[in-house]
């Protein structure tokens, strides 16, 4: 393969080993439905998360971030809980925000508690115009090579309180591994500890292992703190 067909390939979000996989995007949400779109375990994964947020410090007054929140699987659970306007949530896909608004919160608890759900695809936080206490991104780098997790985690940097935290899943491998140049919401990307721990390091970040926390894939965690 030629340095400018691969350049192209990647460019365009194409690589062979996804060829098998279902198509990601507003084709994949219409084919899967939201809840399966978004890898399942509905109420298991979104309780989940927010028992571990909870039991790790999150308060009502906390300004909550959720990257690629989905269709609210987490929200659902904290916007309840929060302050109103004090979740915060992105996505890059829009009929997923939809589904979330229309077919998963009650109208009367959007309106009381007023979550602010940002449409965006590169992790620009600054367009939500908040700092954030907490951050979460439960099975997001899963899917993301190396690149993309040094973009997420250098555009939430500015934006995470001094004291704040930063808190996300990836699949754990003893040794490095190749893995897709390219993003698929399908997609199967895997890192050493080691790995996660230098993408940190390299935005300003303390990161802190915590691993297993009773995911039911496996998903282990990982946390990062502004550097001092």
């Amino acid at each position: 393969m030629s340095p400018l067909f691969d350049a192209l390939r990647r460019r365009l979000g194409w690589d062979p080993s996804f060829a098998t996989l279902d198509p990601h995007g507003q084709r994949g949400v219409r084919l899967r439905g939201h809840r399966e779109y978004v890898g399942g375990h509905w109420e298991e994964i979104g309780q989940l998360q927010f028992d571990f947020l909870v039991a790790r410090g999150l308060r009502p007054e906390h300004y909550l971030l959720d990257i690629a929140c989905g269709a609210l699987r987490l929200g659902v659970k904290a916007i309840p809980y929060l302050e109103p306007g004090h979740y915060l949530g992105i996505e890059k896909e829009r009929s997923l925000i939809r589904a979330g608004l229309e077919r998963e919160l009650p109208p009367g608890l959007r309106q009381e508690k007023r979550p602010r759900l940002l449409h965006d695809g590169n992790f620009r936080v600054w367009r939500l115009r908040q700092p954030v206490d907490v951050a979460i991104a439960q099975s997001l780098f899963t899917h993301l090579p190396p690149r993309l997790i040094g973009r997420c985690l250098a555009r939430l940097r500015p934006w995470l309180q001094p004291e704040g935290v930063f808190y996300a899943t990836f699949h754990e491998v003893a040794e490095a591994r190749p893995n897709p140049g390219a993003p698929h919401d399908h997609g199967y990307f895997a890192y050493t500890r080691a790995q996660m721990e230098a993408f940190g390091r390299e935005q300003g970040y303390e990161p802190e292992y915590i691993g297993d926390w009773h995911h039911p894939r496996g998903q282990v965690m990982v946390a990062y703190r502004p550097g001092r």
